[in-house]
């Protein structure tokens, strides 16, 4: 009898050395199957030249916290599991006051995740491309105190998009070219720090926030790979350009991710991976240090899981920066007010031609019964032709602006035209969906005065295309789907916040868009979390 017991002792013991975090190894293998098996997709952006990145070797992304990560294995990430999954950020800061979690703790839970389901051939997502190697020395300094209140960030580790400069790691914009770019902190990360967030890492992104080549699958990047749905891997797609955000967040990677939007690019991911996402007014988070496609347009937001842990960071990334010629004074979203929010004497514009949308249609029937008023409208027909225009006139000034004042010198990269030589070097892999976007874009020969009036012309009739509603009604918000008005809104300056409305037969998540007037976020996060508390319809993926 002691003989079994000391055997089933010496066999527990096997088993948990094999559970510990620094044994789970990523191991590269043929792709070629899983390419030639996404061939069959109809939709041509879900065909994949590559899916495994190419150039991020990633079991270095923990080579700075294996030995922090030794004594922590299965069971531990099991123990903890209900006390971080899917919880809020004040469930968590909860739990810390409780004593029942520390931050240390709370780190290497997702890190021990990212690395179990990122480095499995079966499940990997390629949502991540780099972790910040302090993250637990770091995590294990604000342990030394407690949060002031369940509704602070303090501790709470965040993910930023790869376009976002953090100066612990490279800001790559996806692209190889950019590979060993250590750039000083954007103001937002500067922010969110003060706030007392720690950067947990980089997500992966459509290379170049999307603008490099036309057609190709989102959430592409030649330091990434290829960006994976959650719901549906190699199903449903990614959305973009904030894919890595979106799918990290959906994935229970980290509480928090920031993302950036020039027309969509936080709606889209948001959407697609059942999360929530703001994209604010332009200049409420300043954009200085990070990678541009048009000051025009671009912005930050936050993504997460909840609209209450959105509000959170929004209070903590907003702010004026004399760097951003479009910056704007902090407003403020009152936390308990948004507590107290309903949608009793709420009114909304709704979009006819989308009123059969079985999810939309449930939606619109849910707001009704719990108060809200409904007009059904159709938009002003407009002249929305040039918004290209405008987005290749900024970039190709923006992009070289940022190379100037962030990039460093031992890069060889000067401008646009010395990232497109270095991609022509080798376009099978650093460019292997071709550069349309990225070259039309280098070509750009418009005028600054057309730009001007291309400019005012988009806003206005932008504007005139929600009008009848906003104006004329005095609508609160108008509702729409996923990102299928974000140019419009992105050319208004009208912010937008998307949240789940649940999912189509086939298991693809879809999300409600609220649009409102520049500077009514407090308003879009009333409505939303009103919603969001009645219907309830984010369910985790399950991996």
């Amino acid at each position: 009898m002691k003989r079994k017991i000391l055997i089933m002792c010496f066999i527990s013991l096997i088993i948990g050395c094999q559970t510990n975090s620094n044994d789970i190894k990523w191991k590269k293998f043929d792709q070629s199957n899983l390419i030639d098996e996404s061939k069959k997709n109809i939709n041509k952006r879900l065909q994949f030249k590559f899916i495994q990145p190419l150039f991020n070797k990633k079991n270095k992304w923990f080579e700075g916290v294996e030995e922090a990560l030794r004594d922590f294995d299965e069971r531990s990430y099991k123990r903890l599991k209900p006390l971080i999954i899917e919880r809020s950020i004040p469930e968590i800061q909860q739990n810390i006051l409780s004593g029942n979690l520390t931050y240390e703790l709370l780190t290497k839970f997702f890190l021990y995740r990212i690395r179990k389901i990122e480095f499995d051939n079966n499940k990997f997502l390629n949502s991540i491309i780099s972790i910040n190697q302090n993250i637990i020395k770091e995590a294990k300094e604000k342990d030394r105190k407690k949060p002031k209140s369940i509704y602070s960030l303090y501790g709470i580790p965040i993910l930023l998009k790869d376009n976002i400069n953090f100066s612990n790691l490279p800001t790559t914009g996806g692209a190889l070219a950019f590979k060993k770019n250590y750039a000083n902190d954007a103001h937002v990360v500067k922010n969110l720090k003060a706030s007392g967030a720690l950067i947990l890492g980089k997500t992966n992104l459509s290379e170049w926030a999307y603008y490099f080549c036309s057609g190709c699958p989102l959430g592409y990047s030649a330091i990434g790979g290829q960006t994976l749905n959650p719901y549906g891997r190699k199903v449903f797609e990614s959305g973009g350009s904030s894919s890595g955000s979106g799918v990290a967040i959906a994935s229970n990677f980290a509480p928090v991710a920031l993302g950036t939007e020039t027309s969509g690019s936080i709606l889209s991911p948001s959407s697609l991976n059942s999360i929530v996402g703001m994209k604010p007014t332009v200049g409420l988070i300043s954009r200085s240090g990070i990678i541009p496609i048009s000051s025009t347009f671009d912005t930050s937001g936050p993504m997460t899981k909840n609209v209450i842990d959105n509000a959170l960071v929004f209070n903590a990334s907003i702010g004026f920066d004399p760097k951003d010629p479009m910056s704007k004074n902090k407003m403020n979203i009152n936390i308990n007010e948004i507590l107290e929010a309903n949608l009793e004497g709420k009114k909304f514009a709704v979009f006819k031609n989308l009123i059969n949308e079985k999810l939309y249609k449930e939606s619109i029937d849910i707001i009704i019964e719990n108060g809200g008023e409904i007009i059904e409208f159709e938009p002003q027909k407009v002249d929305f032709s040039g918004f290209g225009k405008i987005l290749d006139y900024d970039m190709k000034l923006d992009l070289n602006k940022y190379i100037k004042n962030y990039v460093d010198n031992k890069l060889k990269i000067k401008n646009v035209h010395d990232i497109i030589d270095f991609n022509l070097q080798d376009t099978i892999f650093r460019s292997p969906y071709g550069m349309k976007r990225f070259l039309g874009m280098s070509k750009n020969k418009i005028s600054k005065s057309e730009y001007l009036n291309l400019r005012n012309k988009l806003r206005k009739n932008a504007q005139i295309f929600f009008f009848n509603s906003l104006k004329n009604d005095s609508v609160d918000a108008i509702l729409s789907i996923n990102n299928y008005h974000a140019s419009f809104a992105a050319a208004a300056n009208y912010p937008c916040l998307t949240l789940p409305m649940g999912y189509k037969d086939n298991g693809e998540p879809q999300n409600l868009t609220l649009i409102s007037s520049s500077l009514n976020e407090h308003l879009l996060y009333e409505i939303g979390y009103a919603f969001e508390k009645i219907t309830k319809k984010r369910i985790p993926p399950n991996l």
